[in-house]
């Protein structure tokens, strides 16, 4: 039916019940008992103007339309559900678990209806939306570091799982492996895809985290027509697409292990994207669409794009949105942190300028770059580093993998504070280096301008260059001071 049709059904329903109230009194009450209720049964949207130059049909599945605003409402009510009634959450328990952020929403709307508590654990790489968020919801939030491996003590699973041990009556969903994560999709999300297009879906596109998602789809989608190509979208640096599970920056995408909830024998093809074309494609799509979408919808975006440049006008491709952009208002969409984080470049000579002016002016034999070395190395080798290739410091990292991820800079070795302290007691020279270090160089982004690099090597002798949330140089007062002379009038 056109939509003017429903329109003018609307308005004769609405024009008789002011004739006749009584006929109002006898149709069905719209109203909802909880918000529970409104979860799922979310919209497809066509994609115009983002699939212009596409042949194949693009649309997107939006789930920020759930009352918490992601996908993660599906799987956060059905685990608590399967939790009552095995007896392994009781009246006034505590639900404890790590995530970033959009499980936890829906986690802390199902502890309000319910009574229950919730602590939820989040790495610090998470936008202060989503933690001023979860907490507005009564809950208790601890942040963990980001640059430490999944077995780490200080990582935001095993806080999780001391934290579980330590509150009484606490009950964890465990959503990377509750096995309730990708049935309730399977359930729920799949069969909606495929009745919503009437079966005429031939691709798939979503962002794997839990994998929950793709997998609950994918078995559907697979069972109802096995040639239905299921695609997964993975931010760089994440296992699933090759990485070791090395930091970046977009949210609630990608993983650093392997989760029981994703099966990814049911997956297609997988597309490696990086924090600069997730962020692009976001920014795109709400400018573009009016869809204000975060940063994992870009990454599946972003793989949508890239995939059906492939494709004809038989296809038709269902892109998954997991979430609304509001959660992201302090980070992609703010020009600010684009720019200091080397995604967005200022108008005028840049930090950017300067490093290739620095990199123009150095011989062939020239040091490198980034001259790197661990936080577990004795700081006798730092020391013989500095001396055999000419530099005052070097740039302290868990990782000398390039390219490297800002999360993975730990502090700054220096000539000068490894010379005092050595000075005053020889053997610290035996000591780690981790034991040793100073705080890690200010960040500049490559786009930002030359006052503001100039503003942070007021403090610091040197400042850390970015590109795409990358280190990718070092740039002293020297350096500026060339750049500056080398533009003045002969």
């Amino acid at each position: 039916m056109r939509l003017v049709d429903l329109l003018n059904n609307d308005a004769k329903r609405y024009r008789s019940e002011v004739e006749n109230p009584s006929d109002a009194r006898e149709l069905p009450l719209e109203i909802v008992d909880s918000p529970l209720d409104l979860i799922g049964n979310t919209p497809l949207v066509r994609l115009h103007r983002v699939g212009a130059d596409l042949a194949c049909d693009l649309v997107a599945k939006v789930e920020m339309f759930n009352p918490g605003g992601s996908i993660k409402d599906r799987p956060a009510v059905a685990m608590i559900d399967a939790a009552e009634a095995a007896g392994l959450l009781a009246p006034g328990g505590t639900i404890v678990e790590p995530t970033s952020g959009n499980t936890g929403v829906g986690l802390a709307i199902v502890a309000a209806q319910r009574g229950y508590k919730c602590v939820f654990v989040m790495s610090d790489k998470m936008s202060d939306e989503k933690i001023s968020l979860l907490r507005a919801y009564g809950a208790e939030v601890v942040v963990c570091p980001t640059a430490v491996p999944p077995d780490h003590p200080d990582s935001y699973y095993s806080v999780a799982d001391r934290l579980t041990e330590e509150i009484p009556n606490a009950y964890r969903p465990n959503q990377y492996f509750n096995q309730v994560n990708p049935d309730e999709h399977e359930r729920s999300t799949g069969p909606e895809i495929w009745r919503q297009t009437s079966g005429r879906v031939t691709h798939f596109v979503a962002g794997v985290g839990t994998g929950g998602t793709i997998t609950g789809v994918a078995r559907v989608l697979k069972k109802m027509n096995p040639d239905i190509q299921i695609i997964a979208a993975d931010p760089e640096g994440s296992v699933f697409s090759g990485g070791t599970g090395r930091p970046y920056l977009v949210e609630g995408v990608g993983e650093d292990f392997w989760p029981p909830t994703y099966d990814m024998s049911l997956v297609d093809k997988t597309i490696m994207v990086s924090d600069a074309e997730s962020f692009a494609a976001a920014r795109r799509v709400t400018r573009e669409e009016g869809l204000l979408i975060g940063g994992s919808c870009g990454t599946a975006m972003h793989a949508a794009l890239v995939a059906g440049a492939e494709l004809g006008p038989e296809h038709l491709m269902v892109v998954l949105l997991p979430d609304s952009g509001r959660g992201y208002l302090s980070k992609i969409y703010n020009d600010d942190w684009m720019t200091r984080y080397g995604f967005l470049i200022s108008d005028g000579p840049t930090a950017g300028d300067v490093l290739g002016a620095k990199r123009s002016a150095a011989p062939d034999n020239a040091i490198p770059e980034l001259v790197l070395i661990s936080p577990d190395e004795p700081a006798r080798r730092g020391f013989s580093m500095m001396r055999d290739l000419g530099v005052s410091q070097l740039i302290v990292s868990v990782s000398k993998e390039l390219p490297l991820a800002a999360k993975e800079v730990s502090g700054t070795l220096s000539e000068l504070e490894l010379m005092d302290k050595a000075f005053r007691n020889p053997s610290v020279l035996d000591s780690p280096v981790g034991d040793l270090m100073e705080p890690a160089m200010p960040m500049v982004g490559i786009g930002e301008t030359v006052s503001d690099v100039v503003d942070r090597l007021d403090t610091a002798n040197s400042v850390l260059v970015l590109e795409g949330g990358h280190p990718i140089g070092v740039l002293t007062r020297q350096d500026v001071l060339s750049f500056l002379a080398a533009g003045l009038p002969g």
